[in-house]
């Protein structure tokens, strides 16, 4: 793909390289970790073990069918007759990602404005909410879709469901380890033997430091995705003007749809996506030109709804908590 005359190139280059090198030190440190912890357990044989059930465990997540998700936010289709803009600018965008099919559009009756995408590039899909189509400009919704295909092509969906199996994998054999250390306790002290103090503050500290090797992966990841977006839009301002306005509009809630899950706003390393301004400041750093671009409208895009009004959230029982 021939660089766009909009953004400045060799700037993109340089932090596609830091994101590359600190998304492999981030992912190598958290399997680093969960190998370490299990060869505190069980030697070799712990390493072995962990990394067979680790790589059956991403086979599965990776392989699970789309649809399994976009249940749990009562996602339906959105056809192109609905939303003949929306499918014209995620067609070009795709076409442009080089993907090997064209992802499938979905809607969620939410209210939040909000974008993700599960699934692999053969048969992806990519979620936006009613609030989202209703209130962002054209130029905006395809920096959102862009940011969105970046993802899936860079493979962020595996890398992020690899981060949250060894992180989750850690705590377990953190559990497992220092139960079986004050378990044989007493015997080791009777026996005069040395308790392993070291080991078992490492173990301690594990399941912790991993959590904190995955939010820091899933930022880089997310600078990652704007990079790219901006490089197949061509269009910086597009993209940092739809994150002030979802900021804007409802401040950090837009994460808490996102997948993994709602981050914790602050301090900034509990974060699961950058601070807004910092993206933005990234975003715009890239610009070179000032013409417009394809997508440049300012009028909203005139999705049609599923639904005409999404009324207040309602407060459904058993834990389900606010729904649309």
């Amino acid at each position: 793909m021939s660089a766009s005359p909009h953004i400045d190139e060799n700037l993109r280059q340089r932090r596609k390289l830091q994101n590359s090198l600190q998304t492999a030190l981030l992912a190598g440190g958290s399997v680093g970790l969960l190998a370490l912890c299990a060869y505190i357990i069980a030697g070799p044989e712990g390493v072995f073990w962990a990394a067979l059930g680790g790589s059956f465990s991403l086979y599965v997540a990776t392989h699970v069918s789309p649809q399994m998700v976009l249940g749990l936010y009562r996602a339906r289709p959105l056809p192109a007759s609905v939303f003949p803009e929306g499918h014209h600018i995620l067609l070009v965008l795709a076409r442009r990602a080089g993907l090997p099919s064209v992802p499938v559009l979905y809607y969620v009756p939410s209210k939040m404005m909000n974008a993700f995408a599960v699934g692999r590039p053969e048969e992806a899909v990519i979620c936006v909410t009613d609030g989202l189509i209703r209130k962002l400009t054209a130029r905006e919704f395809a920096g959102v879709l862009a940011h969105e295909l970046s993802h899936i092509r860079n493979g962020d969906v595996r890398v992020m469901a690899l981060a949250d199996i060894v992180a989750r994998m850690t705590s377990t054999m953190s559990f497992l380890g220092l139960f079986l250390f004050f378990f044989h306790m007493p015997s080791m002290l009777e026996g005069g033997g040395n308790v392993p103090w070291l080991l078992i503050l490492l173990l301690v500290a594990a399941p912790t430091v991993g959590t904190l090797l995955q939010l820091a992966l899933s930022r880089t990841r997310e600078f990652d995705a704007d990079l790219d977006a901006v490089d197949l839009t061509g269009d910086p301002e597009g993209l940092a003007s739809a994150l002030l306005k979802l900021e804007r509009v409802q401040g950090r809630m837009w994460e808490a749809m996102a997948l993994p899950g709602a981050r914790i706003p602050d301090p900034s390393i509990l974060r699961t996506h950058p601070a807004t301004d910092e993206r933005v400041r990234r975003i715009r750093a890239l610009t070179r030109s000032v013409e417009p671009f394809d997508f440049d409208h300012a009028a909203p895009i005139s999705g049609k709804s599923f639904v005409p009004k999404i009324g207040n959230p309602r407060f459904r029982a058993r834990g389900l908590g606010l729904w649309y």
